[in-house]
């Protein structure tokens, strides 16, 4: 079998765990499995992984990677007391973030951006979702998009990009949610698609977001322009966002921590994927833990993701939400882990990614690990020993 790069010596997570081989040609696998069932390569170059594991480049499929300035007065505020509300009306909030991404040029929020892109590529993240929603214009939103966009350009890494336009109202249309709503409807998501900026529509379906009515004119808007899309629900309340995405065959549901049976189900009969965020139920000291025992006996996939942003969840590690995931939520060490590959491709619509199988994108993380549980189990640690992208090697210690 003709291949470019041949791995062998590798223990593969989920395919191999004794000694196994991955081989690709032309950046995607043509093979992966078990040492001994492994066909004759002709390789130009093979590669000694020395008993390294290795599973597929993790994925994060929830951020907002690309605004301007941060939160963290904010924070050192609400830790002496203040809050939300008292935050909010003294200029800070999302409309902070707003008028400092407003403020920003393209070039800066790439700038900007880098270092938590950075962050995340050093612990073998080789896909990463960027939503827009900290503009809340036409000219910011689509601003922020190309940023999102050229994060790809300027790194080995691939971008999925999300317009996340009904995140929150702007100060000119505080008193008027539906006028904004037209605004993301008429003009923002045909803009958006119009330049190919976007992958996905996204939009907060919240008492101190977007009604479900409002959401499903930015959903058929969606629709319209074949875009699919993915939805923020039940984050702090159960408005039944869930089932209105799955009733729109959405990618993803996401947070759900107030997620009832019906939304349960209809995620099920869907096969919407549940995100969880446990970044964000930690940072802002939720109670509600995600119904994962329930959507566990659904057999809804589960996906794991940093959502990192500058207000609730300022986080840039995959390893980090999965110990969390493991803590906080009790998944298992396998469901963490396939919810930062497979379940989270599955969660952006690439099932292309996040697996070892032939004709999978050839996309790896090689370890220096005993057993895949070290991954979910030790804290501050990174044990990346290497880090593949489309076939090419773009990192190694």
């Amino acid at each position: 079998m003709l291949c470019d790069t041949v791995w062998t010596n590798a223990r593969l997570a989920g395919v191999a765990p004794e000694v196994g081989v991955v081989a690709a040609r032309d950046g995607v696998i043509v093979w992966a499995g078990p040492s001994a069932e492994a066909p004759g390569f002709g390789a130009a170059e093979t590669i000694d992984c020395d008993g390294r594991w290795i599973t597929p480049g993790l994925i994060d499929p929830h951020t907002h990677l690309v605004y301007g300035g941060d939160r963290a007065r904010e924070f050192e505020l609400r830790l002496a007391g203040a809050s939300y509300e008292e935050i909010a009306r003294a200029g800070g909030g999302i409309v902070s973030t707003m008028a400092a991404t407003r403020a920003a040029s393209e070039d800066e929020l790439v700038a900007q951006a880098l270092p938590r892109l950075d962050a995340l590529i050093g612990e073998g993240v080789t896909t990463v979702e960027v939503k827009s929603g900290y503009g809340l214009s036409t000219e910011h939103e689509l601003k922020s998009l190309r940023a999102a966009r050229k994060l790809g350009e300027v790194r080995p890494v691939r971008i999925v990009t999300t317009f996340l336009g009904a995140h929150a109202l702007p100060p000119e249309f505080k008193d008027d949610a539906d006028g904004y709503v037209d605004l993301v409807c008429r003009e923002m998501i045909p803009a958006a698609a119009a330049e190919g900026l976007c992958d996905a529509v996204d939009a907060f379906c919240e008492g101190i977001g977007f009604t479900p009515a409002q959401t499903r004119r930015v959903f058929e808007a969606a629709r319209a322009h074949g875009l699919p899309v993915k939805l923020h629900a039940e984050q702090l309340s159960n408005l039944h966002g869930t089932a209105l995405a799955a009733s729109f065959g959405a990618l993803s549901a996401d947070h759900l921590e107030h997620l009832d049976e019906a939304g349960i189900a209809a995620l099920a009969e869907a096969g919407t994927v549940a995100t969880l965020l446990p970044g964000a139920y930690y940072f802002v000291r939720e109670t509600k833990l995600p119904p994962v025992e329930s959507l566990r006996a659904a057999g809804v996939p589960m996906a794991l993701a940093t959502d990192c942003n500058p207000g609730t969840s300022p986080m840039t590690s995959l390893l980090l939400t999965m110990n969390m995931a493991a803590t906080l939520f009790r998944l298992t060490v396998d469901e963490c882990l396939t919810g930062v590959t497979v379940n989270a491709a599955r969660a952006l619509g690439r099932a292309d990614l996040g697996v070892l199988t032939a004709g999978a994108v050839c996309d790896l993380a090689i370890w220096d690990i005993e057993r895949p549980a070290e991954l979910v189990y030790r804290i501050g640690f990174n044990p990346l020993y290497a880090r593949v992208f489309g076939g090419q090697t773009t990192w190694t210690r």
